[in-house]
């Protein structure tokens, strides 16, 4: 078999990365910035999937990377006040959101990750990563357990696979709070427009959020548009939306899918059933880029009087293991 990928340390602007290739897939990690996967691109019809930071927008990224590439959060959005109570343990992250007055976001999609390994074998081209918080670590002073990250994304004839696991190696239970604020570029083919461009998505019922963006516990009705969000399809700019759902299946899968009917391609991301939940965000509805993030919980799910359960509040017990897979890519 011949071996068509390629693994290597290189520049994407000013910031270090890994390359990987296979065939006509590229993309490029930043492991000083999140471990982002901030580059996936098909290269013979020009695909530029996700949304990429100029050269002259590096400072402005690596201040607020949330909205560009595959950014990692945990824990994901918003938090009261930056609070809350779980397991008899009093969590306090800073407010950085003074319009809300919660903390957004979590610490990792700024964080350094290492290298663990990178390479290319006769299946893929690859790259692992990983960061691991205990006593040393800045992070821990928010969250005060010993565990480590790893990411793994891998480039193949079937596009780019992502492996996500987390595993406790302290002595307490962690809150397994994750997502990640993937951002799709829309147009994503160099001769498309916005107009070109249909979504669906596995949305089964939508959070009622109150003026601070936290969920109140209720559902709302579905709109016709957010019918056809999940069923037919709809422009991912048919309104302005910064919106918070639980998550279905069709076919047995959990996935958007974003068609340029201009180019006659498909991009998938299958996330798989492990995010119970969506947030959809669209910029005010502006063309361009949106973002549908898969969620293990709920927005604020410590705060929210539901069953645990219900809301992914997930307990990681000492020594176990918590992993989910997503892909990325084109029929």
């Amino acid at each position: 078999m011949t071996v068509q990928g390629k693994a290597y340390e290189a520049m994407f602007h000013d910031e270090s990365a890994l390359w990987l290739e296979w065939g006509a897939y590229e993309a490029a990690v930043l492991p000083c910035v999140g471990a982002n996967l901030i580059a996936f691109r098909e290269n013979d019809r020009k695909f530029t999937l996700l949304r990429e930071p100029a050269a002259d927008e590096m400072d402005s990224f690596r201040e607020k990377p949330a909205v560009h590439g595959i950014p990692i959060l945990f824990p994901p959005n918003r938090y009261e006040d930056g609070t809350f109570t779980w397991n008899g343990r009093t969590y306090t992250f800073p407010v950085n959101e003074e319009a809300t007055g919660n903390h957004l976001h979590g610490f990792f999609h700024t964080a350094k990750w290492r290298i663990d390994n990178y390479g290319v074998n006769e299946l893929e081209s690859y790259v692992s990563l990983s960061i691991t918080i205990d006593e040393q670590h800045p992070i821990y002073q928010y969250l005060p357990h010993r565990f480590t990250i790893l990411l793994r994304y891998s480039l193949s004839s079937n596009g780019l696979l992502q492996h996500v696991l987390v595993k406790n190696e302290g002595e307490d239970a962690l809150p397994c709070l994750l997502a990640f604020h993937t951002t799709i570029n829309a147009p994503f083919a160099p001769e498309s427009s916005a107009d070109d461009y249909t979504f669906t998505l596995t949305t089964q019922e939508r959070w009622e959020l109150n003026d601070r963006m936290l969920p109140t516990g209720k559902f709302q009705a579905l709109l016709p548009e957010e019918e056809q969000m999940r069923t037919t399809g709809i422009s991912p700019f048919w309104a302005a939306m910064d919106n918070h759902y639980t998550s279905g299946t069709k076919n047995g899968r959990n996935k958007m899918e974003l068609t340029d009917h201009r180019a006659g391609a498909t991009l998938i991301y299958d996330v798989g059933t492990q995010y119970k939940q969506w947030m959809i965000y669209n910029n005010g509805a502006t063309p361009g880029f949106f973002c549908p993030e898969p969620q293990v919980n709920l927005v604020n799910a410590p705060n929210v009087d539901l069953p645990a359960e219900a809301i992914g509040l997930l307990a990681l017990e000492p020594g176990k293991i918590w992993e989910a897979t997503s892909r990325l890519y084109l029929r």
